[in-house]
């Protein structure tokens, strides 16, 4: 029996010939990663360990971006840790405001993370990762601070299930985000957990990586343990580029075992709005338009990146956001907010109406830069859309891709791209 790409790699870094799903391993850590959130506490952690120093400073990277540039005095105290202790360990990858990006966005543009790398995050969306054929899950701060200190991390095998996407030629207006919400509505938010979502099928090769990156990111939005797809020519142009290590590329065998296969077509898949209050209320735009809308998100984690912030100033370009929508556009990196402004993006959204800020996760989480009060709703191309997530407990988040929602800024209510720029 052969094993998939993710037993290989955990395999692979607990010095092992092969492991079994649901076996107990100890396994070497490329990377351990935390940011301002989680990484104070697990700092905590580590300062109880005993230890002067972290296992390599090379392999912990600390990301001050959920409540950065600063929001008020706790915000500021939690940064403060976060950089007294990456300057005192002399911490490689640690980046402040003005050069810092959203951490999920940041990594791989900056070639932290490399295909076949086994790698544990205090953040649950550390399953991005899987997108360039690593092994990326999320710990807590504990796990964090242990993994700080020895460079290993304790994992049980997971059970993997394999998503097959048929066919190359997509629907208009659709990519990584649509394909990500049409699995979670299929299989709801805990019909892969603690397992692996391994995305693979013509569908995923005609895929970009910023769309790869958004599916793997929301693999836990479904319960998942990591999302996973195997390297391929896009994934190997893109990491070639930005790699200063080597790395290994692992594949699944033919013969390997799955726990499920899904198949699905690829250009069944239209263009999808995620309603209150759960990333598996899915319905097609079309069934969801009409609804009125307070404000509207293009950022984040999951869809801050350069194709993102192509696909919304395409469609604000030479047009106005409703007047009574608050749009807030969120550039995943200072590189992608750079190149967007080399391009002219930053000027159409700006003349269309929309706040452009500096890469933060901020609104994502209810932090800041687009709070909503009692009876708002926002759309958003963000992750998460359950009670409260955003703001008040009685506001609403809907979640979409970069087109419908830029889309729906223009008209003030959800809208079907077609709608504003025909069937492109």
């Amino acid at each position: 029996m052969g094993m998939t790409v993710s037993e290989k790699i955990l395999a692979a870094h607990a010095g092992l010939e092969r492991v079994e799903p649901g076996e107990i391993i100890n396994a070497r850590l490329d990377l351990v990663l935390a940011n301002d959130v989680t990484g104070p506490v697990a700092i905590e952690e580590f300062a109880k360990l005993g230890r002067a120093s972290v296992f390599d400073r090379d392999k912990v990277v600390l990301v001050p971006d959920h409540f950065t540039p600063n929001k008020d005095i706790p915000s500021a105290e939690l940064n403060k840790q976060l950089r007294e202790f990456a300057r005192a360990q002399q911490i490689t990858h640690y980046w402040e405001s003005g050069r810092v990006g959203i951490e999920h966005c940041l990594l791989p543009e900056q070639g932290v993370v490399l295909p076949g790398d086994l790698m544990i995050g205090a953040d649950s969306h550390t399953c991005t990762y899987g997108a360039l054929g690593a092994f990326a899950t999320g710990v807590g701060s504990t796990d964090m601070a242990a993994g700080m200190a020895t460079g290993e991390a304790w994992f049980r095998v997971p059970e993997s299930l394999r998503f097959v996407f048929h066919g190359a030629e997509r629907q208009p207006w659709t990519g990584g985000k649509d394909f990500i919400l049409y699995l979670i509505g299929l299989i709801g938010v805990d019909g892969a957990r603690y397992r692996v979502m391994e995305f693979t099928g013509a569908g995923i090769g005609a895929l970009s990586m910023d769309g790869r990156l958004t599916m793997c990111n929301m693999a836990v939005e479904a319960g998942a343990k990591a999302g996973v797809i195997e390297p391929d020519d896009v994934t190997l142009d893109y990491v070639r580029a930005r790699a200063r290590r080597e790395f290994r590329v692992y594949r699944s065998d033919a013969d390997a075992r799955y726990l499920e296969t899904y198949e699905i077509k690829t250009g069944d898949i239209p263009p999808l709005v995620a309603c209150p209050n759960s990333p598996a209320n899915v319905k097609p735009v079309t069934e969801a338009a009409g609804i009125k809308l307070d404000q509207v998100v293009i950022g984040s984690c999951t869809n801050g990146r350069l194709e993102d912030m192509a696909i919304a100033a395409a469609l604000l370009r030479g047009r106005k956001i409703h007047p009574f929508v608050r749009c807030i556009v969120l550039p995943g990196t200072q590189e992608i907010y750079l190149e967007s402004l080399r391009r002219g993006w930053i000027e159409d959204m700006v003349l269309a109406g929309a706040v452009v800020s500096t890469p933060t996760c901020g609104p994502c989480l209810g932090g800041h830069m687009g709070i909503l009060a009692k009876g708002e709703r926002a759309l958003s191309t963000t992750n998460r859309n359950f009670v409260g997530r955003m703001g008040h407990p009685e506001s609403e988040v809907y979640l979409s891709n970069p087109a419908v929602a830029a889309a729906s800024a223009v008209k003030g209510e959800i809208t079907h791209p077609e709608e504003v720029a025909g069937n492109g």
